[in-house]
């Protein structure tokens, strides 16, 4: 069965995290390094990001993505794949604040928040598969993360597809059932469009 829809994870799939966690590191008035590498180091122990604020005993370490964060590739990648006839969607562990930033640009949007379902919950996979109304065979989910993303994917039956970026994506070695890439520019090809 061919892939008919392809799902992006945002965060350091879509969208480069630097800026936002650079921001973050402001506000919270810690030194951009110092933040960096508490990411690093959960991302290393497959711990969850948010732990950044408790460990630097810090209230305010989050912020919001712009649209300058997107990905060189990105939005050439959702532009190619449509044009190729898949269906596109954008949903990840998001604020609902999220889908606005990418409304433009897919068929199909959620977020974690307005779900009220996360990653890697099964609930969100298949949530997934209600919203595009395929089998899970024929969605391909893109992401950086092979917790949150390549092995619930595929325990979920949908093709996964592991991108090469940012701390998780270089941290983690995604399932050999899982299709690898480095850029965005190679997903239509690795998927056939």
């Amino acid at each position: 069965m061919a892939v008919a829809a392809v799902v992006f994870d945002v965060g350091e799939t879509l969208v480069d995290e630097t800026g936002m966690w650079e921001r973050a590191a402001d506000a919270a008035g810690v030194p951009r390094f110092t933040l960096m590498g508490v990411l690093g180091g959960l991302a290393a122990r497959e711990e969850h990001h948010n732990d950044v604020r408790r460990i630097l005993g810090v209230e305010h370490a989050a912020s919001t993505w712009e649209p300058a964060d997107f990905y060189g590739d990105a939005l050439t990648c959702l532009e190619r794949l449509q044009a190729d006839g898949f269906r596109v969607a954008a949903v990840g562990n998001t604020p609902a604040s999220t889908e606005e930033l990418l409304r433009p640009y897919v068929d199909v949007l959620g977020s974690s928040e307005r779900w009220g379902v996360a990653k890697p919950a099964l609930a969100f996979f298949t949530r997934l598969r209600d919203e595009l109304e395929l089998p899970a065979g024929r969605i391909a989910y893109v992401g950086d993360r092979v917790d949150n993303d390549g092995r619930p994917a595929l325990a979920a039956g949908m093709v996964a597809v592991h991108i090469k970026r940012g701390p998780w994506g270089h941290l983690h070695e995604p399932p050999p059932d899982a299709i690898r890439i480095r850029t965005l520019a190679e997903l239509p090809g690795a998927l056939g469009g």
